[in-house]
């Protein structure tokens, strides 16, 4: 599998049975994809709909919604839709238990940087859209992005070079090669993709990894 679907699948298994979900554009919202058997999630968008379905067949799509990556879907039985307001008082007021969201860089104290990069002198695009809200008002907060940029340069840093969009907000980073945890410690090694080495982790990581004396492979 590629990296993405790899990092999806894994993100997949921190869906909890009865859990308020929101998710991110990309990654995050591939996870839904991969919701293990069993488990039944409500799948908030911050655009205001409530209990939607996570893959929509083509054709069988609601014209009328959308979810927050604007892909068409449609309300699942027991689902309804708020207005703006009432969806991020929601958010805000801390009823969402997890959100899983991208991002460019993030830090061993939690630091995460998904909203912006330089567009010329002064200039930056895009919006942070509610990222700002879900990071301090979501109950955990699980960041997914690839490990490396293009340049093979770590994303998983000491400390974020790029604007903010919350400080100390993220629990859990999951790459396609790690899972990482932030705690009061440092950044903690919790798991590796199967077949790559702890080794293979520090390698490619700027951050200060805390490294445990056994670290078990992923389960996907």
């Amino acid at each position: 599998m590629n990296a993405r679907e790899l990092i999806a699948r894994r993100a997949a298994q921190e869906f909890k049975d009865g859990f308020v979900m929101n998710l991110g554009f990309g990654i995050p919202v591939l996870a839904a994809s991969y919701i293990p058997e069993g488990v039944n999630v409500i799948l908030q968008a911050e655009n205001g709909i409530f209990e939607f379905e996570a893959v929509t067949k083509v054709g069988e799509q609601d014209a009328y919604i959308a979810d927050a990556a604007c892909q068409p879907t449609k309300i699942l039985p027991g689902g309804c839709t708020v207005d703006l307001a009432m969806s991020f008082a929601i958010i805000r007021g801390g009823h969402v238990d997890a959100t899983v969201l991208g991002a460019l860089e993030v830090d061993q104290e939690g630091n995460i940087a998904n909203w912006a990069l330089p567009a010329g002198p002064g200039k930056w695009m895009p919006g942070m859209g509610g990222a700002m809200d879900l990071l301090v008002g979501a109950k955990k907060v699980i960041c997914t992005l690839q490990h490396t940029n293009k340049k093979g340069e770590s994303k998983i840093l000491k400390k974020c070079a790029l604007p903010l969009s919350a400080a100390k907000a993220v629990d859990l980073i999951i790459t396609e090669l790690a899972v990482m945890e932030v705690t009061p410690q440092g950044l903690v090694l919790k798991e590796v993709a199967p077949g790559v080495a702890v080794d293979e982790v520090k390698a490619v990581t700027e951050a200060d990894l805390i490294v445990p004396d056994s670290v078990p492979e992923m389960v996907l």
